[in-house]
């Protein structure tokens, strides 16, 4: 296992360190099965932005070169020890989605699972993912979404928002993600909407789209 990330990345505040801890501790058993059906089937070079405590790499074939983009830095040694007991050779940045620190036309696949809900800016970030993946590459997404407008949980969400916000690490429960990622101009879009037992963020999307 790698970390060539550039710089040392640090600990991290004490709000990132207590935030990866809950992270580290967080059941997704919900999103096995779209895990398995999108991550499994990824080759070459795979980008993942915001991956956490690193729960999705047992999920990646043995040969993907995995790059990790976490921008909290008290997620690196979640991810460093779960590569280590799955054996893989990683490599690990902090960095925000927004400015990937990466070639144009350099990956094979970009994965986001959670994670769009908390950039500052979808649409940049986005362009981001476009430039990197090579020409047919893929980005995968699992991400919740805002509920149907005028939905009484659309409201609660819309309500909750600045708390949610200050302890979900910048998360916005009520961000239509989907029409976002079918406006960013990729070349197909397929998705499926599902939803999980999850309060206030139970509808979710999970997808591919291809450059």
């Amino acid at each position: 296992m790698s970390n060539s990330g550039k710089g040392s990345p640090g600990r991290g505040s004490w709000y990132q360190r207590v935030f990866a801890r809950a992270m580290n501790t967080l059941d997704q058993s919900e999103y096995e099965a779209h895990k398995r059906a999108l991550l499994g089937d990824l080759h070459g070079t795979v980008l993942e932005i915001g991956p956490g405590t690193g729960v999705n790499l047992a999920y990646y074939p043995r040969d993907a070169h995995w790059i990790g983009l976490e921008p909290n830095p008290a997620m690196h040694p979640y991810i460093e020890r779960a590569a280590s007991k799955l054996g893989r050779t990683v490599e690990l940045r902090q960095g925000q989605a927004e400015r990937l620190d990466l070639p144009d036309e350099s990956v094979d696949a970009v994965v986001s699972t959670l994670v769009m809900c908390s950039v500052d800016d979808q649409r940049r970030a986005l362009q981001e993912i476009r430039r990197v993946l090579k020409p047919g590459g893929r980005y995968v997404f699992i991400e919740h979404v805002a509920a149907p407008r005028a939905s009484g949980l659309r409201r609660v969400q819309s309500f909750i928002k600045p708390v949610w916000q200050v302890f979900g690490d910048g998360c916005q429960p009520d961000r239509e993600t989907w029409a976002t990622i079918e406006d960013a101009g990729f070349s197909s879009v397929q998705l499926e909407h599902f939803r999980v037992a999850t309060p206030i963020v139970a509808p979710h999307i999970a997808g591919v789209a291809v450059k």
